[in-house]
């Protein structure tokens, strides 16, 4: 099952290494992974995707909090949370694909923030199951560039990794 970890984590050279290198070490795979400082700029939060049974996820958390840098962990998964990924596409835009792709924009509620000759970029915000749904409702050939940011979460609520 995919699980998103969110970690605060100390802003200090080599922190990134130490917890990639503890997914790396014990086998287990990092899906996406997105770090940006946080509000206090001596801290920065990390969230990673994950997939692995209940048991893997809670051997994860615990080798998290053994780490010098972690100062705090949270399983979004353990309650409800809002997911966002951004996800840059560029398009062909010939004549043959125009309408369509401006269709597609606007089904998806995404936005067209280049216009080139012959290709459109697209941006897209949502869920990853959203920006998945979006690839898979355009013919491949149409497609010429696709960057994603990976997932993005924040407890919904009350729910809150602060310290």
């Amino acid at each position: 099952m995919k699980h998103i970890i969110s970690i605060l984590i100390e802003n200090e050279a080599g922190a990134l290494s130490r917890v990639a290198g503890l997914f790396s070490a014990r086998g287990y795979n990092i899906e996406s992974l997105t770090v940006a400082p946080t509000e206090d700029s001596t801290m920065s939060r990390m969230t990673i995707v994950t997939s692995g049974s209940d048991e893997v996820i809670e051997q994860i958390i615990k080798q998290l909090n053994k780490l010098v840098d972690v100062i705090k962990v949270l399983d979004l998964n353990d309650g409800k949370f809002i997911e966002r990924e951004l996800m840059l596409v560029k398009v062909k835009a010939t004549a043959q694909y125009r309408d369509e792709m401006k269709r597609m924009c606007d089904i998806f509620r995404g936005r067209i923030i280049d216009v080139a000759d012959g290709s459109f970029t697209i941006e897209l915000t949502g869920s990853g199951s959203k920006l998945d749904a979006f690839i898979e409702s355009l013919d491949n050939t149409a497609i010429l560039e696709t960057v994603r940011t990976g997932a993005s979460g924040i407890g919904r609520g009350d729910r809150i990794l602060k310290i």
